[in-house]
């Protein structure tokens, strides 16, 4: 028995109506995705429509709570970084009291060499080389040409969250994200169903 009837073989023993949820389930997984979930699909012997329809639904509900909880995580990061700067520094607010201000002892003696050890701030991390790719095609094309571009570096996923850490409207972030994984499901089942012609004969 070839991989292909194997494949068949385990999704005929599912019921009909659980095979475009099992699709679906698949869509959710990062580097899956809807194009390969409706891809394996197709090529267990579901309906191509089907397939693409439950691949892409399970991609974009799982798109949607990234794109929805990264936001709301944002804005819970941005507003307590605005609160700590209101406060200000226990050295600001050192300087600004009153009573004989501050002791010089504890102020940094500014000629004295600088400790090559020490850092005033931790090193960003460097970003993976999809990430780092994502990067500059938002630059270059803007949020719409990275996110129909994206999946060749990184999971929607991963998009999704990239985009909405960087600061970008969520409903812009979901929009091109539905429409990229709209259409690459589209041509990855179209191609699957084509493989599958030839296959089968």
């Amino acid at each position: 028995m070839n991989p292909y009837e194997a494949l068949q073989d385990l999704v005929d023993q599912v019921p009909t109506i659980v095979q475009p949820l099992v699709v679906a389930l698949a869509g959710m997984v990062p580097y899956i995705e809807g194009e390969g979930s409706a891809a394996l699909g197709v090529l267990a012997g579901i309906h191509p429509v089907v397939a693409a329809l439950a691949g892409a639904t399970g991609n974009i509900l799982a798109v949607f709570v990234v794109v929805h909880f990264g936001d709301r995580l944002r804005t819970a990061f941005m507003s307590r970084r605005a609160r700590k700067a209101a406060v200000g520094s226990p050295v600001e607010v050192l300087v600004g009291s009153g009573g004989g201000g501050t002791d010089p002892t504890d102020l940094e003696d500014p000629t004295e060499p600088e400790d090559p050890t020490r850092s005033s701030a931790p090193a960003a991390p460097k970003p993976s080389k999809g990430r780092a790719r994502l990067q500059r095609w938002v630059v270059r094309f803007g949020v719409p040409g990275a996110s129909l571009i994206a999946p060749l570096a990184l999971p929607t996923h991963l998009t999704a969250a990239t985009l909405v850490a960087s600061g970008v409207a969520r409903s812009w972030v979901l929009l091109w994200q539905f429409i990229a994984i709209v259409l690459w499901t589209t041509v990855i089942t179209l191609a699957a169903t084509g493989v599958l012609s030839v296959v089968v004969g």
